[in-house]
């Protein structure tokens, strides 16, 4: 099937691009617009790259994007406050995934106009003199982005006007897409080179390196291995043969983490889980790649510091499964305080973590592994002194209990609770206003965690909010933002876990076990509690790594890449490239959208072979010149054509 030559989104340039400097930060200087011309002089080089790093806050943090890639898999479904935007995404009969309403029309909409200017970078490097390094970058981000591409369309175009993988400066209303392989070949040339020419430190901070492109070639072998081997006999588009042998590609992915963790360079895991996502640490050794945000300056951060009104660029996902704690309500005080720490944070209640996500951490003793508490707010506390128009009181009374300021008021349990009373569904006063119960033990309203609801669950933390411009003690600060944290894109414990898969693809199963516990061996590692907020020194690493299983499975390596890796807005590639989705995320459990409802029901989703690849946008066939047939062969098979 060929249509001509490109996609009419692509335009000249990206539009708020920056200029680099060559020291240890990125000097950013707004543009609405780069000439063709600009990218023959080494400002418009340097400009081009920064806007690179740029362009990963229109993506990274994007939280109907977010949503595309979570909700609908193992990890999450749609919460109480969701809209059709998320209802969708979660194929279980209440909305409806088509050309128009998927939400992957972020991704589409966005990279290929920086693929194209990482296209200039590269076609004019010889012009400016540009240094190996820097062209290895602009590689690396062309084919980061045409890896995201062709996981979640299939083939795409390579020639964007003007030829295969070169600058087009022209915009077109015709295109034609490659083939999976044709892709592939094209982003495993592209992250070879990088590999070879990156530095081993980042020229800047967060600038990519060998590491961080040896990550992204590890998981692109271990992707393709998948998609030649096609266990499940799921269909591509276009139609091609997948030739190849799919060991030879595993074997490079795990060969590629083995060299990255044996030679980390700058990079590696820190001592802790808690660790790894804590606000206070972010930009750690962990994490490779970031989206930056700063709380410094709104024109730096291309996000208004006070309020966000939920859009790119953004960083606004964490709002998303973060349920409406501002509810909690005891003795006529609103207790819990909406605040600009990570803990809390701004509730829109779009998405909820199913029963099952939860029993994968619960499954294990929680008090040992710590990735539940480094995951998830389960516990909150009274902070009404933080509201504007909060009561002076220092505490508040309610069934026969008193709650002083800063002490704990809610709490979801672990565990099944024996005798736990709920009150009336309808009378919403009791329960903290929540529908939450007591019980014998404790002091504060509890949830057991068997019956959460889709308006009451544990939030995620990992991605929660945090500003240090107010005074934590007294003040809410501006919750409302978006998060002037940076959103973590790719993390240094992927090599473990890559590794072991492509180790168990190979029939290393010690190997496997072995890259496994490493991550559970740090799991086993405290130093703080979470949610009790308390310092806590014990180490479990031992016990966690004697408890993994003997022999290793792909079911299990996404058990353990769920515990590491929750919430972080990229479940949906896992279950995609192991053609798990529909035994993993088929049907899952959770109770309705009322405040009291704790009555759990099972949710069957229709996920048929076609959905594992998505649609192209219904926006981009309506604007390309072509006829009825040219426009349904362009789409991917099982999708309606308008």
């Amino acid at each position: 099937m060929h249509m001509k030559k490109i996609l009419y989104i692509i335009v000249a340039l990206a539009t708020l691009a920056f200029s680099a400097s060559c020291t240890r930060v990125l000097e950013e200087q707004p543009r609405t617009f780069f000439e063709p011309g600009f990218f023959q002089t080494p400002a418009g080089v340097q400009g081009g790259l920064t806007a690179l790093y740029a362009s990963l806050r229109n993506l990274y943090g994007q939280a109907y994007y977010y949503n595309s890639l979570t909700t609908g898999t193992d990890e999450a479904t749609w919460g109480q406050s969701a809209d059709g935007n998320f209802k969708d995404a979660d194929l279980s009969g209440i909305g409806d995934l088509n050309p128009s309403t998927a939400r992957s029309d972020a991704l589409w909409g966005t990279v290929f106009t920086y693929i194209n200017t990482a296209s200039g970078i590269v076609e004019n490097a010889e012009a400016v003199n540009l240094d190996p390094s820097l062209i290895a970058e602009a590689k690396f981000f062309r084919a980061f982005y045409y890896f995201q591409l062709v996981q979640t369309f299939g083939g795409v175009p390579l020639d964007l006007g003007s030829g295969e993988l070169k600058f087009n400066s022209t915009p077109s209303r015709t295109s034609v897409r490659n083939t999976v392989p044709e892709v592939y070949a094209a982003i495993f040339a592209d992250l070879e080179e990088a590999v070879a020419n990156l530095p081993e430190n980042p020229r800047v901070v967060g600038g990519v390196t060998k590491t961080v492109a040896r990550l992204v070639l590890a998981k692109a072998n271990l992707t393709y291995g998948w998609w030649i081997e096609n266990p499940k006999g799921i269909d591509t588009y276009p139609k091609c043969d997948r030739q190849g042998t799919p060991n030879t590609y595993y074997q490079k992915a795990y060969d590629l983490c083995n060299t990255a963790i044996n030679n980390p360079g700058p990079y590696g895991l820190c001592d802790t889980f808690r660790e790894v996502n804590l606000a206070q640490n972010d930009r750690n050794k962990e994490i490779l790649l970031w989206a930056d945000h700063t709380e410094k300056s709104a024109l730096y951060n291309e996000g208004d510091l006070g309020y966000g009104g939920g859009g790119a660029p953004d960083n606004f996902s964490g709002w998303m499964i973060n349920w409406n704690h501002g509810t909690i309500n005891i003795g006529g005080i609103g207790c819990v305080t909406r605040e600009a720490c990570q803990e809390v944070g701004r509730p829109w209640t779009r998405m909820a973590p199913t029963h099952e996500a939860i029993k994968t951490f619960t499954s294990q003793d929680v008090t040992k592994d710590s990735r539940f508490d480094g995951t998830f707010t389960t516990m909150y506390y009274g902070t009404w002194n933080k509201s504007g128009n909060a009561s002076p009181a220092t505490e508040v009374d309610s069934n026969g209990k008193s709650f002083k300021l800063g002490e704990r008021v809610l709490t979801f349990v672990p565990e099944v609770i024996d005798g736990i009373s709920y009150p009336n569904k309808q009378d919403n006063m009791n329960g903290a206003n929540v529908g939450a119960g007591v019980a014998s033990g404790y002091d504060e309203y509890v949830f057991d965690l068997n019956g959460f609801s889709r308006i009451a669950y544990p939030a995620l933390w990992k991605l929660g909010c945090y500003r240090t411009d107010y005074n934590h003690e007294t003040e809410a600060g501006s919750p409302n933002a978006g998060s002037t944290r940076p959103y973590s894109i790719l993390k240094f414990s992927d090599f473990y876990l890559t590794g072991a898969e492509a180790a168990v693809k190979l029939g290393k199963n010690t190997e496997a076990r072995n890259l496994i516990n490493v991550l559970r061996k740090r799991a086993g590692n405290w130093t703080y509690k979470n949610n009790e907020r308390v310092e806590y020194k014990a180490d479990f690493g031992d016990e966690l790594a004697a408890a993994t299983p003997a022999t290793i499975t792909i079911d299990y390596i996404l058990d353990e890449r769920m515990r590491e890796f929750y919430g972080e807005g990229f479940r949906w590639f896992d279950l995609a490239r192991t053609q798990t989705w529909k035994e993993r995320a088929g049907q899952y459990t959770i109770s309705g959208n009322a405040w009291g409802d704790h009555t759990p029901k099972t949710f069957t989703r229709t996920i048929e072979n076609f959905r594992y690849l998505f649609p192209i946008p219904q926006g981009q066939l309506n604007g390309m010149e072509m006829t009825a047939e040219e426009r349904a062969a362009y789409q991917n098979p099982g999708y309606p054509v308008e």
